[in-house]
């Protein structure tokens, strides 16, 4: 009896370079601008061929094991909404997703998830949808998909469905998850309570990621999002001053948070900095690139 056919796809973790929101719209979202840098943390996203839809989320590794890995459906509403474009019968598929990328931690590993299952169904099904059809869809699941599907630095703007590529040197970065999460509507409507005003322009800190001045890249971090957050989590600022007390070139909050990410100087930086600051791992961005 011949096996089911199964596709493996990767989904990796995301680091916000810089992430400048510009102000709530009507539709409750915010407008936003960021650079957004796919990590080598990655989860791994198995579909097979099956019945019905079925999604099976296991924790992998010493970073996820902490990590509750339920309500992770981003990637069953990936599925739900890629079958309705695809078209034909009713369509099956065992979703199982090796998890390592902490939940809730502002590294998208949900909407990678999300990501992930778009491209290895369109695979799977043979639906053979277009990138930009994908785009559409991941756009409808959630505001970080579409740069996920992208799966390369992007610049995002508008609420994240507006993506450009950008051509980034590889670097060398230290990761700390924290055991709490934080939600999205939760750091934006803090941003709004705050009197939450737009970062500075971006333009150096884009041309030093191009350019690989890592010296420039670290001093020009920012997340407006960051302080909202450390005044309701001190701990994000406690880590982040011990990052740059122990020689990083810079730190910033990814994303919503909480999780502090680090840039080292180097590969040795990335493995000295990790040891001061336990709870730490190091990764590259681009994926293999460094």
């Amino acid at each position: 009896m011949t096996p089911p056919r199964s596709v493996t796809r990767s989904a990796h973790a995301k680091v916000n370079v810089f992430l400048r929101v510009l102000g709530a719209r009507a539709d409750g979202y915010h407008d936003l601008e960021s650079l957004v840098l796919p990590l080598s943390l990655a989860d791994r996203v198995t579909v097979t061929d099956a019945d019905r839809l079925h999604l099976d989320v296991q924790a992998e590794g010493a970073v996820a094991e902490s990590v509750d890995a339920g309500g992770m459906n981003l990637a069953l509403v990936a599925a739900l909404a890629l079958a309705e474009a695809c078209g034909g019968p009713a369509r099956g598929a065992e979703i199982r997703i090796a998890k390592r990328i902490p939940v809730a931690a502002g590294l998208g590993g949900g909407s990678a998830d999300a990501a992930a299952t778009l491209l290895a169904l369109n695979e799977l099904w043979g639906c053979r949808l277009e990138l930009d059809t994908l785009l559409s869809i991941g756009e409808r699941i959630g505001s970080d998909v579409p740069a996920m599907l992208a799966n390369e630095p992007v610049m995002i703007r508008g609420r994240g469905e507006r993506i450009a590529p950008v051509s980034v040197v590889s670097t060398w970065w230290v990761v700390h998850p924290f055991d709490f999460p934080t939600r999205s509507p939760d750091a934006f409507r803090w941003w709004d309570e705050d009197g939450g005003v737009a970062g500075h322009d971006p333009g150096a800190l884009v041309a030093a990621a191009e350019a690989g001045n890592v010296e420039l890249l670290g001093h020009s971090l920012f997340n407006d999002l960051e302080p909202c957050v450390s005044r309701r989590h001190p701990e994000v600022a406690e880590v982040k001053r011990a990052f740059l007390g122990a020689g990083a070139l810079g730190a910033i909050m990814s994303g919503s948070g909480p999780t502090v990410v680090a840039l080292a100087r180097h590969v040795m930086n990335a493995n000295q900095l990790a040891a001061a600051v336990p709870g730490s791992f190091v990764v590259s961005g681009p994926p293999g690139a460094a």
